[in-house]
């Protein structure tokens, strides 16, 4: 029994006109068509928006010989006999689909050949090209970003592939608000909606009109690609994370809503309470620990009910006034540390040697504490802390107006002196 391809593979443009949206890309390889000058690039873009299909289409536009493999299945034998094959044509290119996984041994068995012009390459990545790929490599290739396509193109593809004969030839009458439906669905993804487009085509019978109710039947959760291993995973809790920083309120619901479609509590209990120590901070630490709490009760009670605790704290923090305070501090002197670590101070170590009892610190004098002078002598007038002098927030307020005072009263080395002063005076 022959089993058919899916019809998302089925009703694939085989050239470039028939490319939906990418249109300054469609157009810039359309250019190098009609001048019959190919080139080497990457096209990078998430799931479903057409990257091997436009590498086809333009190799078939081309008119050249072209082997297509995948970076994860291929072996290093296949991708020698696909060079070799390339040998036998004036100009070649190979397609290489997931080229980010293509490892270190494999990128550089490509290199010579793509520098000589044995063949053109052609990769096709989910992952940011300028950090997943091997530099020699990326600097012979230009680098496309392929976008989600908009719910008017993606409807669009779909009345396509549902009139084509080599989709569902127009055997299923499918009302506007299903396109609809399945469009925003998608999340920009055309794969994904022409997958759920012929479920509903095995799903319901012919003669009766599908609406989005019908769709809805089949798959409600939408589609936004939130695979752990992929980029727009990572930039979703990046963007959580952003929008909490800027104290947009709104933005930041809806990443957490993203991220709780997908049920990714790991990566929410990860990333929340480093967003509420880095960008709260100081200005509301009261946020800070509420938000321990409300990760441990959204562990406990797992999903759905996670997203009441989640939601909870994700308001709190994006509307806290905000304070990098000890984040930026800390990274400044990790900094200033690493070019010029000084010695601790005798009196400062765990077992001083060579110091009279004058000179010891003395821990049963707390009255002296705060007037000792604690960094190396070089370092006495230097000042790590970054205050936030624009903070909204009392408390921190509290803490600036502290330190303050502690630097007009100023420290020393002296402890022989400090000791015999009473009270510290």
């Amino acid at each position: 029994m022959t089993v058919r391809e899916p019809l998302a593979f089925r009703v694939r443009p085989r050239t470039l006109s028939g490319v939906l949206g990418q249109e300054r890309l469609v157009e810039s390889l359309s250019r190098s068509v009609e001048m019959k000058s190919p080139f080497s690039f990457v096209l990078f873009g998430g799931p479903g928006t057409g990257k091997t299909t436009i590498a086809e289409a333009y190799s078939r536009d081309m008119g050249i010989h072209f082997k297509k493999l995948n970076a994860v299945t291929a072996s290093k034998k296949e991708m020698q006999e696909a060079i070799e094959e390339s040998r036998g044509f004036s100009h070649a290119i190979i397609i290489v689909d997931e080229v980010h996984r293509l490892d270190k041994a494999k990128q550089d068995l490509l290199l010579p050949y793509v520098e000589d012009g044995t063949f053109f390459l052609i990769g096709a990545t989910t992952a940011n090209p300028y950090v997943s790929l091997n530099r020699a490599i990326r600097s012979r290739c230009r680098v496309f970003e392929v976008f989600p396509l908009t719910e008017d193109e993606v409807c669009q593809g779909l009345r396509r592939a549902a009139d084509s004969q080599d989709g569902l030839q127009g055997k299923w009458k499918f009302a506007d608000s299903a396109y609809s439906f399945i469009a925003r669905l998608s999340g920009g993804d055309l794969r994904f909606a022409l997958n759920l487009l012929e479920a509903c085509s095995i799903q319901f019978p012919r003669g009766e009109e599908i609406d989005e109710r019908m769709v809805s039947t089949i798959e409600r959760v939408p589609n936004y690609a939130m695979d752990k291993d992929e980029e727009e995973h990572y930039d979703s809790v990046s963007a959580l994370q952003k929008s909490i920083r800027g104290s947009d309120v709104d933005a930041a619901l809806y990443y957490l809503a993203r991220l709780c479609i997908a049920e990714d509590l790991d990566s929410i209990k990860r990333r929340l309470p480093i967003i509420a120590y880095e960008d709260v901070g100081l200005a509301n630490p009261a946020a800070v620990d509420r938000c321990h709490k409300a990760i441990e009760v959204a562990e406990k009670a797992g999903f759905p009910e996670a997203v009441i605790p989640l939601a909870f704290t994700v308001c709190e923090l994006a509307l806290s006034p905000k304070s990098r305070a000890a984040v930026d501090s800390i990274h400044a002197t990790m900094d200033f540390a690493r070019e010029k670590p000084f010695l601790v101070q005798d009196y400062l170590k765990l077992t001083p040697v060579s110091l009279s009892e004058e000179e010891k610190y003395d821990y049963g004098r707390p009255d002296i504490w705060e007037k000792i002078q604690y960094l190396p002598e070089l370092l006495k007038d230097r000042r790590f802390f970054q205050e936030n002098l624009l903070t909204r927030s009392n408390y921190e307020k509290a803490l600036n107006s502290e330190r303050e005072r502690l630097l007009k009263q100023g420290r020393t080395s002296d402890l022989a002196s400090l000791k015999k002063s009473r009270n510290g005076k």
